[in-house]
């Protein structure tokens, strides 16, 4: 969202009156429980559930949901990670969905090496959660374009954050290794500029589609078979970033 109340400012509730979803799971919020208006917090006939960041205007992810779930996680055991509110779980019997916000590494070499320590803790925590056999979708920005028809300018990206040989690595493992499944690419496996999800807002970026696939909605394989539609909304522009919007078959 790249702040919840920029993005409402631009429309971006009054697109979601039209979409009848059963989730919508945000990210990157800025804001804390105290700045969201009444209407944030209790948006039409949803109940909302958020992790903020301790750090004031950072982060922070939601989840938008029709149903009360059984159990809400927040934490994952990595302690940075879960003080800069990047993800939340919201459990029930027959599903698990998590908003997860992963971190950019573009700033420089500590947050960098912080994004590997992610990555590192995450793949064998999800390794562990698909031994579960409890369907569960991930919706998220994983600020990580996969492969080089998820990006504009692959070639001269490298050797920069979002794209580096070991996050690319990260995503094969987590995919081919690991056996999620990435929703968007099994129905739209060659797509290219039409799945771009986040422009830089230097230059003309976003008016050239000089983008990358940063968000992803990562399913378990038992959900595989159920992914019906896959799109992504560029008509109206709430933040850098565009919804991803993926139909499951119930």
């Amino acid at each position: 969202m790249n702040g919840i109340r920029s993005a409402s400012n631009k429309g971006a509730f009054a697109w979601l009156d039209s979409q009848g979803a059963d989730f919508i799971c945000v990210q990157e919020v800025k804001a804390h429980e105290s700045d969201l208006s009444h209407d944030m917090k209790n948006y039409r006939d949803y109940m909302s559930y958020f992790s903020f960041a301790e750090k004031k205007g950072y982060s922070g992810v939601g989840i938008y949901a029709k149903r009360k779930p059984k159990k809400i996680i927040r934490e994952i055991g990595l302690p940075l990670f879960d003080s800069e509110g990047r993800y939340l779980e919201l459990m029930y019997d027959d599903l698990s969905i998590v908003s997860i916000y992963l971190p950019s590494g573009s700033s420089g070499e500590e947050r960098q090496t912080f994004k590997f320590e992610v990555l590192d803790y995450l793949l064998p925590y999800l390794k562990k959660r698909m031994e579960e056999n409890l369907p569960m979708i991930l919706c998220g920005d994983i600020n990580i374009a996969h492969k080089e028809i998820d990006l504009k300018n692959y070639k001269g990206n490298k050797k920069n954050s979002g794209f580096l040989p070991e996050e690319r690595q990260w995503m094969t493992d987590l995919f081919e290794g690991v056996g999620w499944v990435d929703t968007y690419r099994k129905l739209h496996p060659d797509a290219t500029d039409a799945s771009y999800t986040w422009w830089s807002n230097r230059g003309q970026a976003y008016a050239k589609n000089v983008g990358w696939r940063l968000d992803y909605q990562i399913a378990h394989p038992s959900i595989k078979d159920k992914i019906a539609k896959a799109s992504i909304y560029k008509a109206e522009k709430f933040s850098d970033h565009a919804p991803l919007i993926i139909d499951y078959l119930v």
